[in-house]
């Protein structure tokens, strides 16, 4: 629901809670629905009187209409009666043409009967799952989390970012999440506050402006954007603008965090969002894994329309990579228009293990690229370390912000496919680690240099080998980024951030779907591994990147 002055249902909720007042039904009747419309039939809408100046702004760089249907106010007359007919109206969503109620069986029969009523669907119940785990509350950072802080973003490029004085101005960034406590207080966010640079704020539980209190996770997120930490960014767009949504309602309303988020995401399309960052998902005891298809949830569905209005949105892949009963990644982060953003670990720069995986239900690539998923964020406290995917989103927004002010003419999904490409393992792909971590110097007009074949494939029979080609035996290993973070060096690794040679394969399929992949820390021996050709299928492939080549071998 928007909430502006304009808005019917902002004017007239008190008015039909009053109406419907006197028939509401004994709680154990009552279910919680979304009653889609079938039109908006007589409505009327000024997108010049509706949207923000940036949203106008927004679409005409993209050569986007101004609006569409879905930009319209819902019938008020449809809203009205349906008000009449349940115990209570709690919301509606403009894009999904759909109101939200409580009502017992008997009336949902009498709303089935209306004309106007496309179609009725049960709210899924319990809250979203926050992508974080809370870790270690700091007043002083040890050396290592001092070289994590540094290394959360110079992973992705930024002093190449900086050195072109790239910092996310003119970008818009909403964040959807728990809540900001201390975002109006704390040292971290003192240059967004000075420069007024947080626009507008609202609390979609609570249905007000204030957004300043209840969880810190939005505090962090927020952080891993635009965040600094005495000289030190947390977060890449430290210039950019910010519109902050409280979203969540942790532990306990069972229903409404699934409407919360859909208004939030109408809401920062209305003020000018240039990207959304999400950190949250939702998962088992809502739907199944074969639900998570992009298409099935209204969330994803509302992803999916925020992009198509030229908003990009990044979401977080999830923290069930653990979870031997689940997994997989939640939703909205199935959806095919969402950047879902995974994690690696700091010390190896591999998935870690709580990150969860792809694909969606439908086959499509999921994380589509990763970042630290351990970090150390701005919270009430000072400086905290925490992990989650949760981080890894809004790392990988604030470096969407600053790649975005490089080049404003690039479309949102133009952008999408740019991240992905800038990918430190592109055109090398998997489940766990997406294209990798985004490089900032792919947008920087810098020539990228082809690199040199390091492996080679040898047939024998049906027998497949790779082999690491001899001048290209590690130089870089996996121990050594270890020992970087807990030795006596320097309190940052070099500007040119290290990765270790892992070599990375994987078997695709002839409908292009990954069977299975593999990441080996070779040894001093050429051979990295054999395969048997007899269990592929012809056309299948078998692809492997190791130190910037990727080689690919058809069956």
């Amino acid at each position: 629901m928007n909430f502006s002055s304009d808005h019917f249902l902002y004017r007239w909720l008190p008015a039909l809670f009053f109406i419907v007042s006197a028939t509401i039904f004994p709680a154990h009747a009552q279910e919680k629905f979304w009653v889609v419309l079938k039109d908006k039939k007589g409505v009327a809408f000024d997108p010049y009187q509706y949207f923000d100046a940036k949203a106008i702004e927004r679409r005409q760089l993209q050569g986007l209409p101004l609006s569409d249907e879905t930009d319209k106010p819902l019938n008020p007359a449809y809203v009205l009666k349906i008000a009449q007919l349940t115990d209570s109206v709690s919301g509606s969503s403009r894009w999904l043409n759909a109101v939200a109620c409580f009502a017992t069986p008997e009336q949902v029969k009498a709303l089935r009967q209306q004309v106007f009523v496309k179609e009725i669907l049960p709210f899924r119940q319990q809250a979203a799952v926050l992508a974080n785990f809370p870790v270690d509350k700091e007043k002083s950072l040890s050396r290592k989390e001092l070289k994590i802080l540094r290394n959360q973003t110079a992973s992705l490029g930024a002093a190449d970012f900086s050195a072109r004085g790239l910092d996310g101005k003119g970008v818009r960034v909403a964040v959807l999440d728990a809540g900001f406590r201390g975002v109006d207080s704390e040292a971290g966010f003192e240059h967004l506050r000075r420069n007024k640079q947080i626009l507008k704020t609202w609390d979609f539980v609570k249905r007000r402006e204030y957004a300043y209190d209840y969880s810190t996770h939005g505090t962090m997120v927020l952080s891993c954007i635009g965040g600094r930490m005495g000289e030190n960014n947390v977060g890449l767009a430290t210039g950019a603008e910010f519109l902050l949504a409280r979203t969540e309602r942790m532990h306990s309303e069972r229903y409404s965090e699934e409407e919360h988020w859909l208004a939030a995401m109408e809401w920062a399309d209305q003020n000018g969002a240039d990207i959304i960052n999400s950190s949250l998902g939702y998962t088992y005891n809502r739907y199944f894994p074969e639900q998570m298809d992009g298409r099935t949830s209204f969330v994803a569905r509302a992803a999916n329309l925020a992009a198509r209005k030229g908003i990009l949105v990044v979401n977080a892949n999830g923290n069930d990579g653990s979870n031997k009963t689940w997994k997989i990644l939640g939703t909205p982060a199935d959806a095919d228009s969402v950047l879902a953003v995974g994690g690696i670990d700091p010390e190896d720069l591999m998935h870690v293990d709580f990150s969860s995986f792809g694909p969606t239900a439908t086959k499509k690539m999921k994380p589509n690229v990763s970042a630290f998923g351990v970090v150390i964020a701005v919270g009430p406290n000072g400086s905290e370390q925490t992990q989650g995917t949760s981080f890894a989103s809004p790392l990988v927004a604030g470096f969407a912000a600053c790649a975005w002010q490089s080049n404003r003419q690039l479309s949102n999904m133009q952008l999408f496919r740019q991240i992905e490409q800038s990918g430190h393992l592109y055109p090398y792909f998997d489940y766990a680690h997406g294209f990798g971590v985004p490089q900032a110097r792919r947008f920087l007009g810098e020539t990228v240099q082809e690199a040199e074949p390091t492996i080679a494939f040898e047939r024998t029979g049906n027998q497949l080998t790779i082999l690491i080609k001899p001048r290209f035996l590690p130089q870089v290993s996996p121990d050594s980024i270890q020992k970087a973070f807990t030795g006596n060096a320097p309190y940052a690794l070099p500007v040119d951030f290290p990765t270790p040679d892992y070599v990375y394969y994987h078997l695709v399929n002839p409908k292009g779907y990954l069977d299975k992949y593999f990441v080996v820390k070779p040894g001093k021996e050429a051979e990295v591994a054999t395969l048997n050709l007899a269990y592929l299928k012809p056309g299948s492939q078998v692809r492997v990147y190791y130190r910037g080549y990727t080689g690919t071998f058809t069956y």
